[in-house]
């Protein structure tokens, strides 16, 4: 590999020059000074991020100068962040001496690109404006002291048939409240900026997945009475092993979302759709991900002898196996609410297309798997939205709509009261694509009898991962 940050010689007094890992960064003042400024002003902002309150704008004043102190004090701890540091600060000068209008960091999201920076352990100040997914939609200043998770197997995976430039692994160690939620990433596409750079980069905090799936799967195995296979259960008492394991699910599943026979964008989320396309979508890249480690496992097990990183390489490959499954089944499935929940739709299919071919068993209010036969089951729902998709390329858009459609509806039982599974009226097969996705019902596809009773049982548990953390667990 090529030399990496902590290879170098840095000169200076340790406590303020340092290899980028800062730690103990979090417990210093100046961090919660800076996190404390942060909290203040997101008590007067409004949501584009601007304050428009004269009367706030002395305390405003105040907040910022304190924030701009706390990041010039920090930045020595974070010298592969210099450039972006010194925007940053001069971007909320300018936010405050233009008087506090909407926000405009786009100099300094600029000069921040952590995909340069994919070394094991290094960490990063993350100061913006900026929304929160499944968080909150307001523009407020949100601060995060992060930590790169970037093994030695994750490193050659990227570097070989895996290639993804753009995707960044991170641990939170330190937030705001922005991210006491079930906010899991970190895109550049949230900051307030006045236009729209070419993105570069896209991060997500595997250590919140993976202490929600631990907390999670721990509890419905219990309920469910499964029998986790012992390398499943090994997961659930460790929480870096877990880290690991969705570092490597998500990186295939990243890539996957501009790969493949694709009959649309593939950055599905700037059309107007029918939910359940997002959830064949984020499903496809999941399964991917899924069949992909199913190939990695048995490369790897054909080798006479393996490196110590084939070696991890080969231990996650199986362990993503058992996340996809418990992940999307336990927990995609029964989160949030039931409106358009397209992550929720997802894990329904999958639990539901494995029981329906025999591989999944819920008898006698036990749950069971053929875990020799579970791979082919998975892997047959993957080549089955694959052939949805392939044969949608010579489609029109509505045509392709209506086959994902019915490809869920062989499996999913629609809403009784659902027009789709009536049949769309005339008038509206002959308009408007806007047509089709108003005639969706928010819960088009309702939770079937076994996951309503085990959503009344898991729901304290689900909303005990609220801004969660991997030390939580």
């Amino acid at each position: 590999m090529s030399m990496t940050q902590h290879d170098k010689v840095i000169v200076g007094e340790p406590e303020v020059v340092e290899d980028g890992r800062a730690v103990g960064v979090e417990n210093t003042a100046e961090w919660m000074r800076l996190k404390d400024a942060a909290t203040l002003l997101q008590g007067i902002q409004i949501k584009d991020g601007s304050i428009p309150e004269a009367s706030d704008h002395a305390d405003a004043r105040v907040a910022v100068e304190a924030i701009i102190d706390s990041i010039r004090a920090l930045a020595p701890r974070f010298p592969h962040d210099a450039e972006y540091l010194a925007a940053n600060a001069h971007d909320f000068e300018r936010w405050a001496d233009g008087g506090f209008g909407v926000p405009d960091f786009y100099d300094s999201l600029v000069a921040f690109q952590p995909q340069q920076h994919r070394v094991d352990g290094i960490r990063h100040l993350v100061v913006f404006p900026m929304y929160t997914q499944n968080g909150s939609q307001n523009r407020f200043v949100e601060a995060l002291i992060v930590q790169a998770i970037w093994p030695e197997f994750i490193a050659q995976l990227e570097a070989g048939d895996y290639g993804n430039k753009l995707f960044v692994s991170l641990r939170l160690v330190d937030f705001t409240p922005g991210y006491d939620t079930n906010s899991a990433v970190l895109f550049p596409e949230t900051v307030a900026m006045r236009e729209i750079p070419t993105f570069t980069w896209g991060a997500i905090f595997q250590d919140r997945e993976a202490a929600r799936y631990r907390r999670v799967t721990r509890a419905a195995s219990e309920i469910t009475k499964l029998d986790l296979p012992a390398d499943a259960a090994r997961m659930l008492d460790d929480q870096r092993l877990t880290e690991k394991t969705f570092v490597m699910w998500d990186i295939i599943h990243d890539r996957t979302h501009m790969r493949g026979d694709l009959p649309f964008d593939p950055f599905m989320i700037k059309q107007r759709m029918p939910f359940f396309l997002y959830s064949l979508e984020e499903l496809r890249c999941d399964l991917t991900a899924f069949r992909e480690c199913v190939a990695i496992t048995a490369r790897l097990r054909a080798q006479d002898e393996l490196t110590a990183a084939e070696a991890e390489m080969l231990e996650h490959a199986v362990l993503v196996q058992y996340a996809v499954i418990f992940d999307r089944i336990f927990r995609f499935a029964i989160t949030g609410s039931r409106v358009r929940n397209y992550d929720g739709l997802g894990g329904q299919l999958l639990f539901a297309w494995l029981h329906q071919r025999g591989v999944l068993h819920w008898t006698d209010t036990s749950l069971a798997f053929d875990w020799d036969e579970v791979p082919a089951a998975v892997v047959a729902l993957g080549d089955a939205i694959d052939e949805l998709y392939w044969r949608s390329i010579d489609r029109p858009k509505t045509a392709h709509w209506l086959a994902a459609y019915e490809l869920v509806r062989s499996t999913l039982t629609p809403n009784p009261a659902s027009a789709w599974a009536r049949g769309l009226s005339d008038e509206i097969l002959a308009g408007a694509p806007k047509g089709y996705t108003d005639a969706v019902m928010d819960d088009e596809f309702p939770l079937s009898m076994f996951f309503e009773a085990l959503e009344k049982k898991m729901r304290p548990v689900i909303e005990s991962t609220v801004g969660i953390r991997g030390d939580d667990d």
